[in-house]
């Protein structure tokens, strides 16, 4: 499938082929170094340099594996890589090739070897015990062999040819340090509402922000907790523990970027690695989402409708805990995640079960990668019981959370039926068919949005424009048998015509009647 040559200095040889999965992956023959001998006859900072060339045609598998025979005595491994780039005709796919790598331990499924993933946002990288680009997980260069995973993410229909140079630095290894993390609490208010941001890359995967950019972007945004959720990679976490303060929960986890769509582990136990190689037609996401909550953290399919190659949500909803329905500057995929998030509260409710954990509540974040993008916009407004990863999580698995633009916005959202009867976001009103009851809420910081209320009949309700102020209470009264839950948008004042403006910010839903 794949014509590939390795060039040591001058001679050229042809590399034998291994397929080791016809729809998933395919492996190349080896790059050799030095001796076991040689290798400990090298002198001290001593190099030695191989640069392997190929060809890789459309329809090539996900994942290419260049096996590179390490000797011992090396310091140092650092790849670097370059691939063509042709003219392809309007509304074709150009070349675009990944890179990562995995080291004696193998490339089995599950990432025991893994030590590094960039994908195209670096053409070079480096591992030493002590240090390794960002992206990459510092630790010995042990003998064996390693494997550099390309991934040709698109293919031009003229091939895409690649280089791949490989250069390793004997001597010493140096000290490898053991990981600190962020705590897993902050001060907190006790139960309060906390606002925090949950998708966000820096420098470690293909960000642009250093994780010091991002945490004091992130207090200026007023948000009381964050989430490190880097591409394909867990090297990002050692790096937030000093950025952490009583004033900043910092949580741990990983964006799992698949070929058939992205999932934030969210709130992770550190130090966690989530494989990604797979696809929806492999039956292993729910693997995957299990490894998720055994290290403690939720499994949140991220930005299902965006238009990006692979980033359409295929792998279905029934392992998410929560679902990201707003993702960064609010657009029209937003708009379809909304409606069929709204279509999937429908479902639970027509079933019977609105309200149990057979719903799935939104959230919104930023995936701010690099300026101008805004961190904390929008925002997820959490009811929690403290600061806690715990508290934060348990929140947002309830449904006990709103999503906001910014730290401007705030809303407050009830129903209520009589004295003592009363629910919140994400609650349940358990009264009966026929009770009146009244739905409120209490905007401020939204100049000119209108309030409306959605329910399972659609958009029942939609309220005057709010004066310039911002701030304004909507009311509404209905009854559980017209209405089996009621959540509550802002949308931003349109100029004219049928379509909605966009949203400034939305609830999770109040579920009325019993069960």
């Amino acid at each position: 499938m794949c014509d590939d040559d390795a060039r040591p200095e001058s001679s050229l040889g042809r590399r034998t082929l291994f397929v080791t999965s016809a729809a998933a992956a395919l492996t190349l023959g080896s790059v050799s170094f030095a001796s076991a001998d040689d290798a400990a006859d090298a002198a001290d900072g001593s190099q030695e340099t191989r640069t392997l060339r190929g060809t890789l045609p459309t329809g090539s598998p996900d994942f290419v594996y260049v096996p590179v025979e390490v000797p011992a005595g090396v310091r140092e491994i650092k790849v670097a890589y370059t691939y063509d780039r042709p003219a392809v005709p309007a509304g074709t796919a150009g070349n675009a090739l990944d890179i990562g790598i995995f080291d004696e331990r193998g490339t089995d499924l599950g990432g025991r070897g893994f030590r590094g993933w960039s994908g195209g946002a670096r053409t070079e990288f480096f591992l030493r015990a002590d240090d390794a680009t960002p992206g990459y997980i510092p630790g010995p260069v042990r003998e064996g062999t390693w494997h550099i995973a390309l991934g040709p993410y698109t293919v031009a229909p003229q091939g895409l040819s690649y280089e791949i140079t490989v250069t390793l630095t004997y001597g010493e290894p140096g000290r490898t340090v053991p990981p600190k993390y962020p705590p897993s609490r902050a001060r907190g208010r006790g139960r309060a509402w906390y606002r925090g941001d949950c998708h966000l890359h820096s420098w470690y995967s293909d960000g642009r922000r250093t994780p010091a950019e991002i945490a004091a972007l992130a207090r200026a945004a007023g948000l009381d907790f964050i989430n490190s959720s880097e591409h394909n990679t867990h090297a990002a976490h050692p790096h937030w523990a000093d950025l952490a303060g009583d004033d900043l929960l910092i949580m741990l986890g990983e964006e799992i970027t698949t070929r058939n769509g992205h999932v934030v582990a969210l709130g992770t136990d550190p130090g966690t690695f989530v494989d990604w190689r797979y696809r929806a037609r492999d039956n292993r996401f729910g693997r995957f989402a299990r490894q998720i909550r055994r290290a403690g953290g939720l499994v949140v399919p991220a930005h299902p409708h965006a238009t990006c190659i692979g980033c359409n949500w295929k792998f279905g909803f029934g392992e998410a805990d929560a679902v990201e329905v707003w993702n960064g500057p609010y657009t029209p995929d937003d708009e379809v995640a909304l409606a069929d998030w709204d279509g999937m509260l429908v479902a639970s409710v027509r079933e019977g079960g609105g309200g149990g954990r057979d719903w799935i509540p939104a959230m919104g974040s930023s995936d701010a990668h690099r300026d101008p993008d805004a961190v904390g916009s929008p925002q997820t407004v959490v009811l929690a019981d403290d600061l806690t990863r715990e508290a934060i999580q348990e929140g947002i698995r309830a449904g006990r959370s709103y999503v906001a633009e910014s730290k401007n916005v705030s809303v407050s959202f009830t129903a209520t039926a009589g004295p003592g009867q009363h629910a919140d976001i994400g609650g349940r009103l358990e009264v009966s068919p026929d009770t009146p009851v009244t739905v409120r809420t209490e905007v401020t910081g939204a100049p000119r949005c209108v309030v409306r209320f959605v329910t399972d009949q659609g958009v029942l309700f939609t309220g005057a424009p709010l004066p310039v102020a911002g701030a304004g209470v909507v009311e509404w009264r209905t009854t559980p048998s017209y209405a089996a839950y009621v959540r509550a948008e802002l949308r931003h004042e349109t100029a004219a015509g049928p379509l909605p403006g966009a949203l400034a910010a939305f609830t999770n839903p109040i579920f009325l009647g019993r069960r």
